[in-house]
């Protein structure tokens, strides 16, 4: 396959060619999935030229066709999944996490969603032959609730090393959500610095999608934009996923319909918009003790199911 430069596209000169990595448009797929309007801000160009650009990066990258259901399938067989530490899970998800997909839990505060975060960033440094994906991961926490002593933990339950797994994780803390939204633009810079070394980025781990927007943008009036945000952030979430074929897993915040006099009252935060975003939801709830309950609600291939896993000192087991 002939290698092309982003020079070699009809209508990039070198002034456009540095402004579009400047953006962050390093690759032909970086290009190929952008849209116009990206374009022209971006590399200050008008939106006929911005839209030739794409087309003739989608020709080069080979994206954006029809092509068969079998080619699909067989293009599948490069996804990887990501263990959770817990055999019930695992069989919850269809084997673990998938890459080039987003994975939603949401559930009230102490239900494990955190514990799960912390466990992949540990999981994906596995082998492949023990559920990981021999990956480093990155995550933006939103919250402040990343702790090194529980990956020391959950590292001591796996056999492995703490100091090396931790230098193979990279947190940004999110102050507020321009803050998270530029982040996982410079988690697209770090997975290109990081591609060629025996550790690239597999896992981008947003720990919790919504806090930043629930707090900043209340009321109706505000409801609009916010959702428009959220939505144009989780994009280029899994966007990153694709490129990267890396897991994308978020943690979602929940509030209570008072509403509801039957059932379950709790509802995720985000609405409709993070529901039609995320490949998989999972809804965790409180058991006795150390036990939590996983429920698959959302799922392209997966029918409704539940899974029981306990938090331990060790991490997320059976």
């Amino acid at each position: 396959m002939v290698e092309v430069e982003l020079e070699d596209l009809p209508g990039v000169g070198p002034a456009i060619a540095e402004k579009l990595r400047e953006a962050g448009l390093t690759t032909l797929e970086a290009i190929a999935v952008a849209s116009p309007a990206e374009l022209v801000a971006t590399a200050e160009i008008g939106e006929a030229t911005a839209a030739k650009i794409i087309n003739a990066a989608r020709e080069a990258a080979d994206i954006g066709g029809f092509e068969t259901g079998e080619k699909i399938l067989d293009r599948r067989e490069s996804i990887g999944k990501l263990t959770t530490g817990s055999k019930s899970l695992d069989v919850l998800l269809g084997g673990g996490l998938e890459t080039c997909a987003m994975t939603e839990f949401y559930g009230e505060f102490g239900s494990g969603k955190t514990q799960i975060a912390h466990q992949l960033v540990v999981n994906v440094q596995l082998p492949e032959e023990q559920g990981g994906l021999n990956g480093s991961a990155i995550m933006i926490d939103t919250e402040n609730t990343f702790r090194p002593e529980r990956i020391k933990d959950m590292a001591d339950g796996l056999g492995l090393d703490y100091r090396e797994v931790l230098k193979n994780v990279h947190v940004a803390r999110a102050y507020n959500s321009n803050h998270q939204i530029l982040l996982v633009e410079k988690a697209k810079e770090l997975a290109d610095e990081l591609r060629d070394t025996d550790k690239p980025v597999r896992l981008l781990i947003i720990d919790s999608a919504t806090a930043h927007f629930r707090s900043e943008y209340v009321g109706r009036g505000t409801l609009s934009d916010r959702q428009q945000k959220i939505n144009k952030h989780l994009h280029d979430a899994l966007r990153f996923g694709d490129l990267n074929n890396a897991v994308v897993m978020i943690t979602n915040q929940v509030q209570v319909r008072p509403d509801a006099f039957f059932g379950d009252p709790t509802r995720p935060i985000g609405g409709h918009i993070v529901g039609h975003t995320a490949t998989f939801r999972i809804y965790l709830r409180k058991s006795k003790g150390e036990k939590r309950i996983a429920r698959l609600v959302d799922s392209p291939s997966l029918p409704e199911a539940e899974a029981v896993f306990t938090v331990t000192k060790a991490g997320i087991r059976d």
